[in-house]
């Protein structure tokens, strides 16, 4: 069983924000809910564009506020990210029934979903995230349990190490639409991978503050095969192209349908 503080600890990690229980809100604002309510919509683009990103997504900065500035709209989500404080509803954030300890299990079968090999995170602790029923069907998902086999129309599995600052946003760790990163070899757009030990590389490493022991974190992801790329040079990638000039609208739209985050897997080294 993982540790409560050490799971929000992690979701803060995922995000480079701080993230904690909306009960912690409640008992000292009674009757008011924060603004800064964080969906599993609002992780996705957290996750996969930046806090600046989600934070525009949640209170968005007017023209007024701009005209009024004398710094960029970008320079003011950047210096509010690192200082904001999300809450989670945890009802509607986690789906703790397919929580799964993967820390003692080993294979010695092959998997596959989406028609692709999957690796089961084997040494790792998945927390799951609740987006069972969230898009019309869960067809994408393939049925609950253990099993070798793919099923008709699901969605592969991938892997996401976001080894630099959330509130960048993945645009320099080799997953994230953005510009002029070296790691961006087929171009740009969103870089994910089936093969768990390349993202274990670009896992984000924290140093918890309730146990003092270092963990490892990895979003578990579907990627929507009729999106993505596949491209191997010496490693398997697979990336879901953006294209240049998109704005930050198309960006979430892109992201929203191609790929979407369904566990954060959480290893201690």
């Amino acid at each position: 069983m993982l540790d409560e503080d050490v799971r929000y600890e992690a979701i803060s990690a995922a995000l480079g924000s701080s993230v904690r229980p909306l009960a912690e809100f409640q008992r000292a604002n009674q009757g008011k809910t924060p603004d800064n309510l964080l969906t599993v919509d609002g992780f996705l683009i957290g996750a996969a564009l930046g806090v600046g990103s989600l934070l525009d997504w949640l209170n968005p900065v007017s023209w007024v506020d701009w005209m009024f500035s004398f710094i960029s709209v970008s320079e003011i989500r950047k210096q509010t990210a690192s200082a904001t404080e999300f809450y989670i509803d945890e009802d509607k954030f986690f789906d703790r029934q397919f929580d799964h300890d993967f820390t003692q299990t080993s294979d010695t079968q092959d998997f596959k979903r989406g028609g692709e090999k999957y690796t089961r995170p084997c040494g790792w602790y998945r927390i799951a995230l609740k987006v069972l029923d969230k898009y019309g069907d869960n067809t994408w998902l393939g049925p609950n349990g253990i099993r070798t086999q793919s099923s008709a129309g699901e969605w592969p599995v991938s892997y996401h190490g976001s080894s630099k600052d959330g509130a960048e946003g993945i645009i320099v760790s080799h997953y994230k639409a953005g510009n002029n990163s070296k790691r961006q070899v087929y171009g740009r757009g969103i870089y994910s991978t089936p093969d768990l030990e390349q993202a274990r590389g670009y896992a984000n490493v924290f140093v918890s503050k309730k146990n003092g022991k270092t963990y490892k974190i990895i979003l578990q992801n579907r990627v929507n095969p009729d999106y993505r790329e596949k491209h191997r040079r010496t490693e398997d990638y697979w990336l879901v192209p953006v294209p240049e000039g998109s704005s930050e609208t198309e960006e979430r739209k892109i992201v929203e349908r191609a790929i979407r985050p369904y566990g954060i897997l959480i290893k201690e080294v």
